[in-house]
């Protein structure tokens, strides 16, 4: 069995007593009325891929992927890949890994079809037929959080029929009805809560019941508001919502329901006020500014109605975006779930790697290259369920150092150990991990495109780190884009003391060298012990490679 990953950092610890968490006005507590602060991570991807999760162009739907996954393949290596991907994607290694870098919650995004038979397949209309696959996969998540006193919240993310005009994040089939135009798919979904319920009413380490995400739909105005943003009164929303509550209520008087609004979980018109004692207002956050006024609404919600509420879900930026929102959200004690733990891609704690068969597949599908053969298709789609395994990820040390010590403790810490004894050579890209300011400093450190369309920053590149700094892989990693006014700071443990010369490689002139706050030029003298190099860029924009020491 492999190891937890750690990363290595202080967490600002809150302890936990067990006990069923509730309501109590403006706050989440526990059953000794303590206050609990939830630090989530969102388990995306696993029973519900989206298409940008694979880097895949064009459908991107689960069961459009899946299609193009069998035209180029074969049905039984097509489920082979889905059996592979369900039983690797997560596991008990990846829960053990968030309690240790210091999440308390996990939420699962869960697929209604991993639970029951779509409307259109059942064998008698009306009726419901139980899977036990989705139950079985639910039931082992569960274990593995209480075995590390995790609370697991539970998200319908695609429910029966699907509940917006963003087709992807639901898996929606337009060629079937709607959530919102079928009354079978309601029923269905009415009758699936009411079976989790039932099944998890005695479980404590159940945080609560979050029970239909992002609801993106026009009812008023389907043609210019298709998503449901400018929805006065949200009645269908709220109709569903309320007969949801009330078959959990048949046989659950305990767990907290979660309920999101229109418009990606934030139009709340007509829907308030709460109709359940034990309720909880979620809000989805990205890509705007991380200032008092992006979270007014939810302060003035919960003020008003005297309820708690919960960021559900946000992330997928850079690491500067994500410490400053926890920031925000925690000094207004607003507990907080974050999108996803990994995918395809570096912004999020583990990165699924891609291998060249498969990205055969997505050049492909991309019209950016020749068809793979049957042969490649298979061994690339199934060495990708095999990647997605705790052990073989890229682990982002510093996406969880930005999420769990920065905010609370802002220095900055050694990226790697840059021992300097005799002649040494440090990558650029290992400068120390830490706040933008602290650690590094970057112009265009994070994406606000909701907030303003032009500040859309962060590292280019995307790859290695997720900081504001640029980085590509160019025959290895190089920090690239570096400007004027921006710098990189390496904190160095010197073992042997001497004359150096510190070179920039490639060799420029538009960038100093700083040792210990003072600038130096040719040979230095490096004595035994800690110093702190920076890179600063003069003027124009460098690229950069590594940093030699070359002792005399």
């Amino acid at each position: 069995m492999a190891a937890i990953i750690t990363a290595g950092l202080l967490s600002n610890t809150i302890t936990y007593a067990q006990g069923f968490l509730r309501a109590s006005g403006t706050r989440i507590v526990n059953e000794k009325n303590e206050n609990v602060l939830l630090r989530g991570m969102g388990l995306g991807g696993w029973m519900l891929q989206e298409g940008y999760m694979l880097r895949v162009n064009g459908p991107g739907q689960q069961h459009r992927i899946r299609e193009r996954i069998q035209e180029l393949t074969d049905p039984e290596t097509t489920q082979a890949f889905y059996d592979a991907w369900l039983a690797n994607h997560t596991r008990k290694q990846d829960i053990d890994s968030l309690k240790a870098w210091g999440f308390n919650s996990v939420r699962l995004p869960m697929h209604y079809n991993l639970y029951t038979l779509p409307v259109e397949k059942e064998p008698v209309a009306g009726q419901n037929t139980w899977l036990e696959k989705g139950f079985a996969l639910t039931d082992s998540l569960l274990a593995w959080c209480k075995a590390n006193d995790m609370y697991l919240i539970l998200d319908l993310h695609a429910a029966p029929g699907g509940q917006g005009n963003d087709l992807n994040i639901s898996d929606r089939d337009t060629a079937q009805p709607s959530l919102w135009d079928s009354r079978a798919q309601q029923e269905k979904t009415i009758a699936l809560w009411r079976k989790l319920a039932d099944r998890y009413k005695d479980e404590p380490w159940i945080g609560a019941y979050d029970i239909l995400n992002e609801p993106n739909w026009g009812f008023d105005d389907p043609v210019n508001d298709k998503n449901g943003t400018k929805e006065k009164t949200n009645a269908p929303l709220k109709k569903l919502m309320q007969e949801i509550t009330a078959a959990i209520r048949e046989v659950d008087k305990k767990h907290i329901i979660i309920i999101e609004g229109n418009g990606w979980g934030n139009n709340y018109n007509g829907i308030l006020p709460p109709w359940d004692n034990n309720m909880v207002l979620s809000y989805h956050k990205y890509w705007n500014f991380n200032d008092e006024a992006s979270i007014r609404h939810i302060l003035k919600a919960r003020t008003e109605y005297n309820i708690p509420v919960w960021l559900g879900e946000t992330g997928e930026n850079s690491n500067v975006w994500f410490t400053a929102a926890i920031r925000l959200l925690e000094s207004n004690n607003i507990g907080w779930s974050w999108w996803p733990l990994k995918k395809l891609g570096n912004n999020n704690p583990l990165q699924i790697p891609v291998n060249p068969q498969y990205q055969q597949i997505i050049d492909f599908w991309a019209g950016k290259g020749p068809k793979p053969s049957k042969e490649d298709a298979a061994k690339g789609v199934m060495q990708l369920a095999a990647d997605t395994k705790t052990e073989r990820n890229i682990f982002h040390r510093d996406v969880v150092d930005a999420m769990i010590r920065q905010p609370f403790q802002p220095a900055a810490l050694p990226y790697q150990a840059n021992i300097i004894a005799g002649n040494t050579t440090l990558a650029a890209v290992d400068y120390d991990l830490g706040p933008n300011g602290v650690a590094y400093y970057d112009k265009d450190s994070a994406n606000y495109r909701v907030s303003d369309p032009k500040l859309q920053g962060g590292n280019r590149g995307r790859v290695y780190r997720n900081d504001g700094v640029d980085i590509r892989d160019e025959d290895g990693y190089i920090v690239s884009n570096f400007e004027g006014g921006e710098w990189l700071q390496y904190t160095l443990q010197v073992r042997q003391e001497g004359n150096y010369t510190i070179s920039l490689q490639p060799g420029t002139d538009k960038a100093g060298i700083w040792l210990d706050g003072k600038k130096i030029s040719g040979k230095t003298k490096l004595k035994k012990g800690r110093h702190i190099l920076r890179v600063q860029v003069d003027e124009g924009e460098i690229s950069l490679k590594s940093i030699s020491f070359t002792k005399e």
